[in-house]
């Protein structure tokens, strides 16, 4: 899924003629070194990356991590066109960077990129998952209500450590 635009609003999804086709080829497997550089123009592709995340250096230190893992979606020429970033923190599951290619959204592509990614939580004995979006997303917001996920009260608080001012 697309994070959000300059103005809070997900990109227009346009999905090719071939993307219903297309997805039922797609491999879903652990990232490998040839896929980074793929992987880090998706997620600027789907606007997920920020100024303050350098995406090589997230997908460099969620391999170095033990508690992690970085799904990628592979089409049948080897290229990066899904991805999701778990973690496990001791007590829960946790996604980040869940990502399509703007032209396969809609597909079920991403539904079957959150399977794989529960999956690899029930693996490692996870009973619960979670994620953040960005409240002003109500386009991944909507897509992950209807997988089940919903809003849970929680206040979220974050401090930089190098003193710089909280982000939006």
């Amino acid at each position: 899924m697309t994070g959000p635009g300059p103005n809070g609003a997900g990109a227009a999804i346009r999905r090719s003629p071939r993307a219903d086709r297309l997805t039922g080829t797609i491999t879903i497997r652990g990232v490998e070194d040839g896929d980074i550089a793929g992987l880090a123009q998706l997620w600027l592709d789907c606007d997920l990356v920020r100024p303050w995340n350098d995406p090589r250096a997230d997908i460099a230190r969620a391999r170095a991590c033990e508690g992690a893992e970085i799904l990628v979606g592979v089409d049948p020429e080897g290229r990066v066109v899904a991805s999701a970033m778990l973690g496990d923190d001791g007590h829960r599951g946790w996604f980040y960077y869940v990502a399509v290619a703007p032209g396969l959204q809609q597909s079920g592509l991403g539904r079957r990129m959150v399977a794989a990614g529960e999956d690899w939580m029930r693996g490692r004995g996870i009973e619960k998952a979670q994620l953040l979006i960005r409240d002003t997303n109500a386009k991944v917001r909507g897509f992950y209500e209807t997988l089940g996920y919903g809003v849970q009260p929680r206040v979220l608080m974050a401090r930089w450590l190098d003193g710089r001012p909280l982000t939006p």
